[in-house]
């Protein structure tokens, strides 16, 4: 006798990333959210009757994506400093004149919680539309206590409007704001002694994160809000060696960070630091790419280290508004030296990893979060040729499809039979 099943998917050509390595030819059944079996066509067909059957003949079954960094909650825009940047500005002459992060704390700390809620949502809906089943979410642009917990509520508020998984992080180091430029240390004392721990009692963020850069938080500053951070059980994250080598991979590892992100200028001594503390690096081209740099992070140093890397879109207001991994899984094959195969792992596998959630998500294996993407293509070398032109065929999010492009856009555009064509 068969097995009752949510969700049968039958004839994937091909699967990944799986335990190991791809596989070729399975079904894989999934019920109350889970994965429930994978295996030869065949036997799996045999052993499951789905609810739902969809067929995977010709098609790629890839995990979830896994974006691990992401500061997608915000208010305003900054347009005008993207036609300033292509028309010869560059991003640290904008922000010494108020733009970049500083606009963005300006416009987010005069937004309310319902208008930051309204505006990230539907960012939210097309990252999730795209592929992404776990999305890390950090504050930062409030940097003072009541705007910083206004992001994190709205991220909670989010997290439970939406079936996929979300993730919040506190970076109230995301910058010194214009009140405290002539005290940085109150400004400090304000991050550790009170945001931190006010954040830790209403339980709003797992990870705290901060930038460590010359000309923001040093070394040691980024070191004492870290350990702030981890005294009141928030886990560390680092934005590290992004604008120079400024030591962030360093105090990454000292710290015991899941993630260090960025790291376009990493040195030889910070990857092997990183890979002693067994830190993920997480890798975000889209930055690189939106602001026409041409210092890629050097994606195959960190491999040929031995270490595993994650890749993530950086979604913000200003540097990146890219908010598809799959783009940025392109961007990592062409600018960075990864293989189709090792960038759709770097999105799936190794985001997971940076997030901590190996366990649950990331890969496709049996007993893990039913989070799984099917594409209307063969493998992943055809998705990755074409990645500014794919589209999920399903996206299905702990075992919930949440996005179907044959009957999506009819429901987008909210048609009647009696209005005619």
């Amino acid at each position: 006798m068969k097995t009752s099943v949510d969700l049968l998917i039958e004839n994937v050509e091909r699967l990944l990333p799986g335990h190991e390595e791809a596989l070729m030819g399975v079904s894989v059944a999934v019920d109350a959210g889970q994965i429930q079996a994978i295996g030869p066509a065949t036997k799996i067909a045999g052993l499951f009757d789905g609810s739902r059957t969809l067929d995977g003949t010709g098609k790629l079954l890839t995990a979830g994506f896994v974006d691990s960094h992401t500061h997608l909650v915000f208010g305003g825009e900054r347009s005008g400093e993207f036609v300033q940047r292509c028309a010869g500005a560059d991003y640290e002459n904008i922000a010494s004149k108020g733009g970049g992060i500083r606009a963005s704390v300006r416009m987010t700390r005069a937004a309310d919680l319902q208008q930051l809620i309204d505006s990230a949502r539907p960012r939210l809906q097309r990252m999730m539309e795209s592929g992404s089943t776990t999305i890390e979410i950090k504050s930062g642009y409030g940097l003072d206590l009541e705007s910083e917990l206004k992001m994190l509520r709205a991220i909670r508020q989010l997290s439970e409007e939406f079936p996929i998984e979300i993730v919040a992080t506190f970076m109230g180091a995301h910058e010194i704001p214009d009140e405290w430029r002539q005290d940085r240390a109150e400004y400090i004392r304000i991050i550790c002694e009170q945001m931190i721990p006010q954040v830790a009692r209403e339980g709003l963020a797992e990870f705290c994160d901060v930038f460590c850069e010359r000309g923001v938080f040093d070394t040691q500053e980024s070191t004492q809000i870290l350990q702030a951070g981890l005294d009141n059980g928030l886990k560390p994250k680092v934005h590290a060696d992004e604008l120079a080598a400024s030591g962030g991979s360093l105090v990454a590892a000292q710290v015991g960070a899941i993630s260090a992100d960025h790291l376009m200028e990493v040195t030889a001594e910070g990857i092997e630091a990183l890979k002693s503390a067994g830190v993920v690096p997480t890798l975000l081209p889209g930055t690189t790419f939106y602001l026409r740099k041409s210092g890629y992070a050097p994606a195959r140093s960190l491999i040929d280290a031995g270490l595993e890397i994650a890749i993530a879109t950086d979604r913000n207001p200003g540097s990146c508004t890219i908010e598809s991994m799959l783009f940025i899984a392109g961007l990592s094959v062409m600018h960075m030296g990864l293989t189709p195969t090792e960038a759709i792992i770097a999105a799936t596998r190794g985001g997971a990893h940076a997030l901590g959630r190996e366990a649950r998500c990331g890969t496709i294996e049996t007993g893990k979060r039913a989070d799984l993407v099917l594409w209307d293509v063969p493998n992943e070398e055809v998705l990755i040729h074409e990645f500014a032109n794919q589209v999920p065929r399903i996206v299905c999010a702990a075992g919930r499809i949440v996005f179907d492009s044959h009957i999506a856009s009819i429901e987008r555009s909210d048609l009647t039979s009696d209005q005619g064509v």
